[in-house]
């Protein structure tokens, strides 16, 4: 009787640990939804604001000033970044006249895409933009707006209630391609194709990553030519998983790998990277470098390179405080002195 009391209990155990295991996985190489709906593109950048507002006491993280226009674009939608922004995935297309070519066409500088989740007020939202457009296509029931902004056209696609898709590329077929994404059933092994052969290396549970090819002959490209000498892929990650090992609480891990065109390549990327460790240490980070990854077994890792640095959360957002509020805080502290 003891026997046929405890096999449910184990099947059960066995389930529930299966059924996370299977969700470890797809996780490591899904992206997330916004960026899933992402065209294909030469960088993608991921931001998850909502888990930083949550993280800061659900405080906006980087309180900013509004312009009078900025105020009354809030004022005519609704809709705050700052406050109402959960997350966006952005993926940036490179012009095609670039050394390695890229996605954005004829265009002479990179063009980007977006997907962006958040609290939106429909009706205020589409009576903007009903206003503000040149033209609107109705595109697999979805409107299309078109706006001119700075010489170029700049289309928005209301998906869902809580998301919004833009485009500033030259093709109208780009955002298409957004639209009939949100319309299909969600895949975990949906996405493009960068990002999918990519993703896997972020970290888990990072609420901030970027999965980019670098192409240090690019005119955008000036600053990353001092590390990367020739082209690479790059993938960088943050972490917030207070189960990350080694176990640190309280801490952000941060992580940087690249993929170089060899070995050499890889050495040379590594020599330089020790230059930037050392002015983390001096700005009193925890920093680790790995070398070699136990989880790269592919033929190719021998051009594979990895820096990991740690840094303090509560450190992280005094650091970055907006001016205004650590002017406020130095005036509280001065006053407290006095008294």
């Amino acid at each position: 009787m003891r026997i046929r009391r405890t096999l449910p209990i184990v099947l059960a155990v066995v389930v529930v640990a299966a059924a996370v295991t299977v969700a470890v996985q797809l996780r490591k190489i899904a992206p997330p939804e916004p960026a899933r709906l992402l065209p294909g593109a030469d960088a993608f950048v991921y931001a998850n604001l909502g888990w930083a507002r949550s993280a800061n006491g659900g405080k906006l993280l980087f309180p900013v000033a509004h312009d009078p226009e900025y105020e009354r674009f809030i004022q005519e939608t609704g809709f705050d970044f700052e406050r109402d922004l959960d997350a966006a995935a952005f993926a940036v297309h490179y012009p095609g006249t670039w050394p390695g070519g890229g996605t954005g066409g004829a265009a002479p500088e990179p063009r980007f895409s977006e997907v962006f989740t958040g609290r939106f007020d429909g009706n205020k939202c589409l009576a903007y933009l009903k206003r503000t457009a040149q033209s609107v296509e109705n595109y697999n029931s979805v409107d299309i707006f078109t706006i001119p902004l700075y010489g170029r056209s700049f289309r928005i696609a209301i998906l869902g209630v809580d998301t919004v898709a833009a485009s500033n590329h030259d093709d109208p077929a780009v955002i298409r391609g957004i639209v009939d994404r949100s319309r299909r059933l969600a895949s975990p092994f949906g996405g493009p194709a960068l990002l999918r052969g990519y993703y896997k290396r972020v970290q888990l549970a990072s609420p901030v990553w970027m999965v980019a090819r670098v192409e240090p002959a690019s005119p955008g490209f000036e600053a990353w030519s001092a590390v990367f000498p020739k082209p690479a892929e790059l993938v960088i990650s943050a972490s917030y998983n207070p189960l990350h090992l080694p176990l640190r609480a309280g801490v952000l891990h941060l992580r940087a790998e690249a993929w170089a065109s060899g070995e050499e390549d890889a050495r040379n990327i590594a020599d330089k990277a020790n230059v930037f460790l050392a002015m983390f240490r001096s700005a009193e980070l925890s920093v680790g470098s790995g070398g070699n990854d136990p989880d790269l077994n592919e033929p190719c890792s021998r051009r594979f390179f990895r820096v990991a640095c740690f840094a303090s959360w509560g450190n992280f957002r005094k650091k970055y405080r907006s001016p205004a509020r650590q002017r406020r805080q130095r005036g509280r502290a001065n006053h407290g002195n006095r008294a």
